[in-house]
């Protein structure tokens, strides 16, 4: 039988960056996501084509691939993404909303009329803007807070504007790029002496190419819904796929919040899977068939507050993909309610995701690293999903990896956690504080 010829494309370690420095902490989650989709499809009998950095060749042999393209530096990533599609029957297209990045590679797959297993153009074009999801919230009548665009004045935010809305709030706001992707850039103030200090200080420009908005900030747990939209009477239905916990660090009056990922399924699964499926029925969720997620906040009022949708495959999938016993993608590939059913007989484990931040201690070359060390790493720890990786050298030996458990429950999930942060160590990597 005649396998099916997919180009899976991963921006951050595919060659969107090949012009500049990755950093090791972004790159880990990208190549992540891209592994672990590349072994899932590879399970379904797919033949698999992708495009990798020249600088991270040292990669190839673990990804389960029929044919990898390299992207140099002097390359044209989008010659090569082109080259890519033109072969392939289908795709999936990661990448980040912003700058329109996901909207331009989606639409020259739709040029090119390859099938699309990533969400479509207009669920691209309501997720990637976080003020037309607000209005859509708004009109579904969903819980979500009061959100405003952030006017600007000679390049710069108009800050009688933000002192206006915090005054009128009278609670404490966020400030966030209105295309930003999971913490990037975002920004706590609760109190007037955090917005004087957050503009006067030397440190910190804003992008004058890209717009912003004032938030009201919601305290409760950061949470997430990985979903897939199913075909169900000639209507897009969202699955639950998983419920997760998101690991937000979010500190006031500054810039420096971080996602390091979270925990699936949530602690509070049980509880509010009815109320949430209750509120995805309000919402006409057509133009998203296939993976995307929406974070939103539960309260400690044991209520929810949807804050945005993300329409493209989230850091979440590597924690799902582990906490059941089939594999999650056959529902993307035939998004029909039986296959739903059948995945959810599978729920069988917990997973914890998240990146370690690392520093190297012992005498080994960084190219012994990733020719006889990393190896090594891999078979005796299987949960790294990406190895530890330093792709800035001049960077005091920092690396980073990126690790999914899988265990009977989040106590198990800590132990194996600290098991493998012993294991690092053994090999010289010892955990950072930064």
């Amino acid at each position: 039988m005649k396998k099916k010829k997919i180009f899976i494309f991963e921006f951050v370690s595919g060659g969107g960056f090949n012009g500049v420095n990755i950093p090791s902490s972004l790159f880990c989650e990208g190549y992540s996501m891209l592994k672990s989709l590349i072994e899932d499809f590879h399970r379904l009998g797919f033949e698999i084509t992708t495009l990798l950095d020249k600088r991270i060749t040292f990669l190839t042999p673990y990804l389960k691939t029929n044919y990898i393209s390299l992207v140099d530096t002097s390359d044209n990533y989008l010659d090569k993404y082109k080259q890519m599609i033109l072969k392939s029957e289908c795709c999936f297209i990661i990448a980040p909303e912003f700058s329109n990045i996901l909207y331009k590679l989606t639409k020259i797959a739709v040029n090119y009329n390859k099938e699309i297993y990533s969400i479509g153009l207009e669920g691209i074009k309501l997720g990637s803007s976080k003020m037309n999801t607000y209005r859509f919230f708004k009109q579904s009548e969903v819980p979500t807070p009061e959100t405003y665009m952030i006017p600007t004045v000679e390049n710069g935010l108009d800050l009688d504007f933000v002192y206006k809305k915090f005054d009128e709030l009278n609670h404490s706001i966020i400030i966030k790029p209105e295309d930003g992707v999971g913490a990037e850039s975002v920004i706590h103030i609760n109190n007037e002496t955090q917005i004087s200090k957050f503009y006067e200080s030397q440190n910190i420009s804003f992008d004058s190419s890209r717009t912003y908005i004032l938030q009201r900030f919601i305290e409760g747990y950061d949470m997430s819904i990985s979903l897939i939209g199913i075909t169900e009477d000639n209507q897009i239905t969202p699955f639950i796929l998983g419920i997760n916990d998101q690991n937000v660090f979010l500190p006031k009056g500054c810039f420096g919040s971080q996602y390091n990922g979270g925990m699936t399924p949530s602690v509070n699964f049980n509880l509010i899977q009815e109320s949430l499926n209750e509120f995805l029925q309000k919402l006409d969720l057509f133009h998203f068939k296939g993976y995307f997620g929406i974070d939103f906040i539960f309260t400690r009022e044991n209520s929810f507050q949807f804050i945005e949708i993300n329409p493209r495959l989230t850091t979440s999938y590597l924690g799902i993909r582990n906490i059941y016993d089939a594999n999650p993608l056959k529902v993307i590939v035939n998004p029909i309610k039986a296959e739903t059913e059948n995945l959810s007989s599978h729920l069988k484990h917990f997973s914890e995701y998240f990146r370690l931040d690392l520093k190297y201690v012992g005498k080994e070359s960084a190219a012994s690293i990733r020719t006889k060390l990393t190896p090594l790493i891999l078979k005796k720890i299987p949960e790294l999903i990406t190895p530890p990786i330093l792709l800035d050298e001049s960077d005091f030996n920092r690396y980073s990896c990126f690790i999914a458990t899988k265990t009977r429950d989040l106590l198990s999930s800590k132990q194996r956690k600290s098991q493998i942060i012993e294991s690092l160590k053994k090999h010289d990597f010892v955990q950072s504080n930064r």
